[in-house]
């Protein structure tokens, strides 16, 4: 299925980006710790400028930089494909804050020793490089610029950004890559999976905003409707209407497991009678200190509706946690939201404008409205966090996946508090 899946996505790729697929004209930007492999579940040695290997080196931080120097020799790249919109963004953060050194590495054709670089690994990727002090120039030149448009300014012959998730929370780093560094530049997210499942496949790849065609012989699917039911029954395929969202209960091969996947989708239409669907929310990523119950989704659009009232701030990411995680360290008022923000353009904010995303809430969502005005729950409390505090973050989960923007791990908890400013 995976080989059937990859063949489909590059013969779309191919159809609509004609060059796409031009001998080594594809990069790689995506961590996969312990087992190389590409977003596209297929690795094809030809088409990829990347070494395999870079992909797999135990520290993110590490991948990404190696992956992003092997990226900048290739000045014909065709297409960047990256596992997560919020690595491209990483792996920019790492060109704004080192491209001197990165500049010097390709002018000699090395790789400086960092943190999370075994040795012996360097060793065999540095034999791979040469010296090429023209592209090390242009790299000099284009960021002494600036970084807006850089990615097009970069390589001026890239026609696209493939990205394995860009959906849910990862679409506020899809948003600003193509308001700031991606700038002119499609987002295509090929595939849809969920609990290791592959499920569908995207054949629009120059729409915004994702939506995918469910294969019906991938995996066995059944839809529970929402909102749920007195006595819930599951649908099959034939049985989904558009406009509806379902929650997902998956048997992805014969004698696995039937369960719910905790994603609900959105049935955007049919394409030849099979249904088109969008992933809006995933079930376990809630609020809710007293069964108010507010998705994911919904709360990051209210957080950018608050973000919007902020002069010149830019939202980078957040996390939210529900004040019982942080125990006596929440005091003793009542229970309510804990917010971590990192935010671009501003540095501080007054107590008017940290409450308004505690207005936002409520003009959203009633419920919430109704026990803030009967004191059940308590204002929101809301925190800066430092530049870079959510890449070390994710640095810190040591997985490949979207991190959770409702955090229920104390562990990860205790470190975006140790990067708090305000």
């Amino acid at each position: 299925l995976h080989i059937q899946g990859s063949l489909l996505y590059l013969d779309v790729l191919r159809t609509t980006f004609p060059q796409a697929l031009a001998a080594r004209g594809t990069a790689l930007l995506s961590w996969t710790p312990g087992h190389p492999r590409t977003p596209a579940g297929w690795p094809l040695p030809t088409l990829y400028c990347t070494p395999a290997e870079a992909g797999a080196l135990p520290s993110r931080a590490a991948t990404l930089r190696v992956q992003l120097l092997f990226a900048l020799r290739a000045r014909a790249l065709r297409v960047l494909e990256v596992g997560l919109a919020a690595e491209l963004h990483d792996a920019l953060a790492a060109l704004r804050a080192g491209w001197p050194g990165l500049a010097q590495d390709l002018a000699l054709g090395r790789l400086s020793p960092q943190p999370g670089l075994p040795e012996d690994v360097r060793d065999r990727l540095q034999a791979l490089l040469v010296p090429d002090a023209t592209r090390a120039a242009e790299l000099r030149a284009e960021c002494a610029h600036g970084f807006k448009g850089i990615v097009q300014r970069l390589w001026p012959q890239l026609e696209v950004v493939v990205v394995g998730t860009a959906y849910g929370a990862e679409q506020l780093y899809c948003d600003a890559l193509r308001q700031a560094d991606c700038e002119g530049l499609p987002f295509y997210c090929p595939f849809y999976r969920a609990a290791g499942a592959l499920l569908g496949v995207n054949l629009w790849p120059e729409e915004p905003a994702p939506r995918f065609l469910l294969c019906p012989d991938w995996a066995f699917c059944e839809f529970l409707p929402c909102p749920a039911e007195e006595e819930p029954r599951t649908v099959l395929l034939g049985e989904l209407w558009e406009g509806r969202e379902y929650g997902l209960v998956l048997t992805a091969q014969p004698g696995e497991y039937r369960c719910r996947a905790g994603e609900v989708l959105r049935v955007a239409g049919f394409h030849k009678q099979c249904p088109v669907v969008e992933p809006t929310r995933r079930e376990s990523q809630t609020l809710s200190v007293r069964g108010e119950s507010i998705s994911e989704e919904r709360f990051c659009r209210s957080l950018c509706c608050a973000v919007g009232m902020w002069p010149g701030a830019r939202l980078i990411d957040y996390v939210c946690v529900e004040s019982a995680l942080l125990g006596a360290s929440s005091g003793a008022c009542a229970p309510h939201y804990e917010v971590f923000v990192e935010l671009q353009g501003l540095r501080d904010l007054s107590e008017g404008q940290r409450y308004k995303l505690d207005q936002c809430l409520q003009e959203d969502f009633p419920v919430y409205k109704s026990f803030r005005f009967k004191g059940s729950i308590g204002p929101l409390r809301l925190h800066l966090v430092g530049a870079g505090a959510f890449a070390r973050l994710r640095e810190a989960l040591g997985s490949p996946v979207p991190m959770p923007r409702v955090l229920r791990e104390e562990r990860l908890l205790r470190l975006i508090q140790s990067a708090v400013i305000s």
